[in-house]
Order: C-alpha cells, then structure tokens, then sequence
C-alpha cells in the first residue's frame, strides 16, 4: 500500500444566515491555531468559504467545529492531499460577501441554478442547444477549461453580471431562451452567478456540483472534456485529473500561474516579476519584493520559515 501524502487539505463554502459573524471568529480562529491548521477562512452574513490544510486529526476537528455553527450541520466539503504544507498563515477574515459579485440583495439560499453531477456533465455539454459558460478569471481559464467554454475574459468576479447583460442579447438570438451551463473551481461562485441568472428572469440555468475539483476527481481522464489544468489558490498552483498536483508555478508578485514556457521569458525574474505584470509594476516595487525574495532565501538557508508581511501571501 502506498503511502498517502501527509497534508490534508480540505475545500469548503457553506451558505448559511449568520446573524452575528463577528461573534463566530474568535472561536473558528481559536480552533484552527489549536489544532495547527492553517489556510483562509471567510465568515459572512450569508456563510463560510475557505481552504484549509493540516493533519488528519487536525482538519477533522476544525471540520467538526464548523459542522456545529448555525445552519451548518450538513455543509460538504472535498479533500485532496498534498506532500507539504500549501499555506503559511492560519486566517479567519470577516466579509461583506463569503464570494463578492457586488449584486445588493441577491441570496443562493433563495433560488440558483439546478445541480449537474459530474458524471452528468458531459452530456448537458455535448447538447448543441447549451451555451457553455466559464465563471472564472481570466487567468485561471488560461490554463485550462472545458472544451467548447465561453471565457467571458474578466479579470474580477464582479465584472461578470455586466459582461452577462451585455451578452444577453446574443444568447437570446433567433427568439429562443437559452439553456446555460456554468462552471467553476469548487461551485461557490457558480451558486452566485446561477443565482444572479434567475434573478434576471432565465429559467433554464446548471452548474456543476462541486466544481471542476470534483469533476477532475471522479471523471476518468479519458472520459474528461476538460482541458489543460485548474489554478488552485493554495501553493500547489494548479491540479490535473486525480488532483495530481500540476505543472504550473506561481508569480509572487502578482499571483498568477505561469508555465513552464513562462519562465523562460526575458520579463520572468524569480519572486520579482513575470511577463503579465512586469508592466503593472513600478522599478521602486519590483526593488521590494527583490528584498523579499532575498530574505526568504536567508531564511530557507537557515532552515527557517520566512513568512513576510501579510499582504505578501494576499
């Protein structure tokens, strides 16, 4: 039997009515640090959203602690594992949004889209009758998404309900009424993006449950209509079918994945810069997180831990 990788790593959101979700941090946070769990976790009137990662034992009683807040009895979450450590900080942070759409007044727990399995999801994206549509940024559909996927080519989830408007005329042509199917990384944003198509009027609207994570889980490779590899916001980057850790690596300045071709380029510098925000920066920056970079190399020679500000691993 082969060993598995020591780190588990669980991925969750949960929406759920907390009246008070400043009065849930100190006890999420208090639980977490106890059991050296580390990773993000959001808190906001409308629920819980997060990655957390530690030892079995560990994730198993931060899961357990959650289970017992308000509404959150049968929350669900999915799991992979990881050979070290993917985050440096243990975070509990209040939101106005657990996933920000920037939509006033839209609530999932009132009416969002209808579940697709992923061993359904194949056939509802064959139908030629189905508009395929990609809930992400653009730099995560970059390195992967499924055959035939609308890339609305934002930069922000909150350009998407604008982009959707602006597109709605054309989804609507010749007089039919659409039939969509979005998709995302783990299913959150897609419960505020389907939700936001049936406060727009559109019935016929799907999303794939538990995201493509779940997707790339249970669907067999040669059986995937997906493409490419997914960007994930921990420090494996990206993951391929099996949630075999990918091929991507991560810019530290502006967090975006970049390929093995990308390092290559005349703008890549290690911890400093990459050619997709070599022009975002100014020199005065690229010095800082030379200085950074420079630090945690001390560090790593130390065999320590060099974790930075906070705003570095934001």
């Amino acid at each position: 039997m082969i060993d598995q990788p020591p780190i588990r790593i669980a991925a969750l959101y949960h929406f759920t009515r907390f009246e008070d979700p400043a009065s849930l941090r100190p006890g999420l946070l208090a639980c977490a640090e106890t059991n050296d769990v580390r990773g993000t976790l959001l808190l906001a009137s409308e629920g819980i959203n997060g990655t957390i990662a530690g030892s079995d034992a560990g994730i198993t009683s931060v899961l357990d602690y959650i289970r017992a807040l308000p509404g959150c009895a049968d929350f669900e979450w999915k799991e992979s594992r990881a050979a070290k450590m993917p985050f440096h900080r243990t975070k509990v942070r209040l939101k106005k949004e657990i996933v920000t759409m920037g939509q006033p007044g839209l609530d999932p727990l009132d009416d969002v889209g209808t579940y697709v399995d992923p061993q359904d999801w194949n056939a509802l994206i064959s139908d030629p009758d189905t508009i395929l549509i990609d809930t992400r940024n653009d730099y995560e559909v970059k390195i992967g998404t499924f055959e035939g996927a609308i890339d609305p080519q934002t930069s922000s989830f909150r350009e998407f309900p604008e982009w959707f408007r602006t597109r709605r005329e054309e989804f609507e042509a010749e007089g039919r009424t659409p039939k969509i199917a979005m998709f995302c990384t783990g299913g959150i944003r897609c419960e505020k993006s389907t939700a936001f198509l049936k406060s727009e009027g559109l019935d016929e609207v799907f999303h794939l449950k538990g995201g493509i994570l779940k997707y790339l889980e249970e669907v067999p490779e040669s059986d995937s209509r997906w493409r490419g590899e997914c960007f994930v916001f921990d420090e494996r980057v990206s993951v391929k079918h099996g949630l075999e850790v990918g091929s991507h690596s991560l810019c530290r300045a502006c967090r975006r994945p970049l390929s093995e071709a990308d390092l290559t380029h005349q703008h890549f510098e290690t911890g400093v810069s990459c050619h997709q925000c070599h022009g975002e920066r100014t020199e005065e920056q690229r010095a800082r997180y030379r200085e950074r970079h420079r630090q945690a190399s001390l560090a790593r020679a130390r065999g320590a831990e060099h974790i930075g500000r906070p705003e570095d691993h934001d």
